[in-house]
């Protein structure tokens, strides 16, 4: 019987942990083919069945687990002993960060060469949605991601490190009004925002605003709040210097601010075993708090 290839072994590690053919090959940077080729090479050489195949992805057989367990710490070894060979090399190409475009513009863009030097190498910045970036994180597009909601898929490591705090704001003309005859200006039709602080600060849904305006960008609705249109839901740290200023003012003063968290998201180890990876995402925690 012929030995396991180690190329068969680490193909079979990451499918092991992604549960998917498909997410496997994009990590490895195959084809999805040759992915359940290096599966089927292995069970033949082992003579044992490794996953059950289904319609959502794959199921590893008890002897499945048995065998990730017993080769999955010395594949990880492997792939450090290459991670810290091919260092200098890293060093020199792109690091991708992900997040909500306000929050690395207004936390982030500032002192982007606090993060290029933390890198040792270019960085690069990608704005879009947390699912949507959290699907790149996965398929190697992308090597960090700042998500405003937990990842969930299997390779990527993630730990909360920041909390957003929302507010109830709007220009001072509308100091003392009642809230639901103050124009609205929202993120979406959807109000996923004020939605959510109306919840869980009046445990009511905000079915009696009065929408004027959708702007589906946070630094464009703080903009339009402070020309004196209406009133929104924004965090906080996108609204501090126009409250210290009094440009705007909150309107409302729960005893409970609602609070998002937000999650800093790598692929498996890579923040232990890719030193620019690694720096980037502790210097983003040093910068977003």
């Amino acid at each position: 019987m012929p030995s396991p290839s180690l190329d068969h072994l680490r193909t079979f590690v990451t499918v092991f942990r992604t549960g998917s053919l498909t997410r496997a090959a994009q990590l490895l940077g195959v084809s999805q083919a040759t992915v359940s080729g290096h599966v089927q090479a292995l069970e033949t050489a082992l003579g044992i069945p490794l996953f059950e195949r289904g319609r959502t992805g794959v199921t590893p057989t008890a002897k499945g687990v048995e065998l990730a367990r017993e080769v999955s710490d010395h594949v990880d070894a492997l792939e450090d002993a290459a991670a810290l060979a091919g260092r200098a090399a890293s060093a020199s190409r792109t690091i991708h960060v992900g997040g909500a475009a306000e929050i690395l513009s207004v936390m982030v863009v500032p002192h982007l060469s606090r993060l290029v030097d933390a890198a040792n190498a270019p960085i690069r910045l990608v704005f879009g949605l947390a699912d949507d970036l959290l699907e790149s994180l996965s398929a190697g597009a992308v090597d960090v991601v700042v998500s405003a909601v937990p990842p969930r898929r299997r390779g990527i490591a993630a730990v909360p490190f920041y909390d957003e705090e929302f507010v109830l704001v709007g220009a001072p003309r509308w100091r003392g009004a009642q809230l639901e005859s103050i124009p609205l200006v929202a993120y979406a039709e959807d109000l996923p925002i004020v939605r959510r602080y109306w919840r869980s600060v009046f445990d009511r849904p905000p079915t009696a605003l009065h929408t004027v305006a959708i702007v589906p960008d946070l630094r464009g609705i703080l903009d339009a709040l402070l020309t004196g249109i209406g009133m929104s839901v924004l965090p906080r740290y996108l609204v501090a210097d126009a409250l210290a200023a009094g440009t705007l003012v909150g309107l409302d003063e729960p005893e409970v601010a609602p609070l998002n968290t937000l999650y800093l998201a790598t692929r498996g180890r890579e923040a232990q075993t890719t030193p620019a990876i690694g720096a980037v995402a502790a210097e983003l925690r040093r910068l977003i708090r």
